[in-house]
């Protein structure tokens, strides 16, 4: 018997590198192996050209200028720089940061890193779809308020937060606003000079590029934003961050990014139309709920809740064929449940039950048809063995009982 192809939708972990992503980066290896800082001869001229053209894709895709682009290690770097760097650089107005509870542990633990320094952190909670209450967030800023960072786009749910209200407040209270975009930069349009976002993080390898290149906005004008190197050494990238440029990786970032800003649009409609039969589909179940709000997110993300089933069992039950997760793939390790949907408000039942779907533009229509079928298949398997699903069925009120344990 023909083992079925591994089904991936999990795009929001890690997307695969487009083939005209790895046929551009190729020549950069070997042929074209030079360092981007020689500037005495024909191999550094070459990558230093191949450097700058790749800033200058990845600019048009922002719609910012080529000098406000800053290449980082990835997204991690990036918001490690752009919070530790702004609380180093703005310490004399003050030391309060604002950001929220379904943050990425990319920032929540840079931020706990901070309050050892001596920053003073707000941590919003979120409503229940997900979204910054915007008065929550304007009560918040006081004098001391240098910066505050919200993320485009969540990773587990997709929920895009209101960025042009958000930085309206920010530029209301002559505060600093920075944004970790890595799961929307490449998929939807993400203008943060038109929208008022100051600082941005970003990276390759969410948006069909490699992995271990990112990047960092950061804003030269109106205003003219700087950040402390957390990086020392020979002053690259405008003495924010030294290092060896990744010439190959910035290659296939620029080429990543270009294909992004001709694709995005037909990529983002195809992939909607299947991420919502998907949707459709599955919640026709019993028990089952979407996570976040449906109005205002991204168009390949779904995170479902299927009640009164283990997430991390319901995956033993198809993880032969389908990659999805339940979380984030940075934390998967730990079996606590989602501290973001946790944060919106869901009891740990339904955060534990909750199986994210990131589609992607490789995923094909008929891979998601297999996926139903699976994924239906296992919620139905693993209900008929739960004794808890079998009391709801007789109606008991779950919400009454009291477990206690032997």
């Amino acid at each position: 018997m023909e083992r079925r192809r591994l089904i991936y939708l999990d795009n929001n972990a890690t997307t695969p590198c487009d083939p005209r992503v790895v046929d551009t980066m190729v020549p950069y290896f070997y042929e074209k192996h030079g360092n981007a800082a020689s500037r005495s001869h024909q191999f550094g001229w070459e990558a230093e050209d191949a450097v700058d053209y790749a800033r200058e894709q990845i600019a048009k895709l922002l719609n910012v200028e080529d000098k406000e682009i800053i290449f980082t290690s990835g997204a991690t770097e990036s918001n490690n720089l752009a919070l530790k760097g702004v609380f180093e650089m703005y310490a004399k107005k003050g030391n309060h940061i604002i950001t929220a509870e379904t943050e990425h542990k990319a920032i929540l633990d840079t931020c706990k890193h901070l309050e050892k320094a001596g920053a003073e952190i707000t941590y919003l909670k979120v409503q229940e779809d997900g979204l910054v209450n915007l008065a929550e967030l304007e009560a918040a800023i006081k004098p001391s308020t240098i910066l505050v960072s919200l993320m485009w786009a969540n990773n587990e749910t997709g929920v895009i937060q209101p960025m042009r209200e958000i930085a309206q407040l920010c530029e209301k209270h002559g505060v600093l606003f920075h944004s970790d975009a890595t799961q929307a930069v490449g998929k939807i349009p993400t203008h943060p000079r038109e929208i008022g976002v100051h600082l941005m993080s970003f990276t390759a390898h969410k948006m069909y590029g490699p992995k271990g290149v990112g990047a960092l906005y950061v804003s030269r004008k109106n205003p003219r934003v700087k950040v402390t190197a957390q990086m020392d050494g020979g002053g690259h990238e405008r003495g924010m961050r030294s290092g060896t440029l990744n010439v190959p990786g910035i290659v296939g970032f620029g080429k990543a990014a270009e294909i992004a800003m001709h694709e995005m649009a037909q990529d983002a409609e195809r992939v909607s139309k299947l991420r919502d039969k998907l949707e459709h589909t599955l919640t026709q179940m019993e028990e089952t709920k979407v996570n976040g709000n449906i109005n205002s997110r991204m168009p390949h993300v779904s995170n479902i809740s299927f009640k009164h089933v283990e997430g991390e069992g319901l995956m033993m039950t198809f993880n032969q064929n389908i990659a999805v997760s339940s979380g984030s793939a940075c934390t998967s390790a730990s079996l606590e449940p989602s501290y973001v949907l946790v944060s919106m408000g869901l009891g740990d039942d339904l955060a534990h039950s909750s199986i994210r779907f990131s589609l992607g533009r490789f995923t094909t229509e008929e891979e998601v048809d297999q996926a139903i079928e699976l994924v239906r298949n296992g919620v139905n398997h693993m209900r008929e063995l739960s004794p808890i699903w079998e009391m709801y069925k007789e109606g008991v009120d779950l919400t009454k009982i009291e477990w206690t344990a032997h």
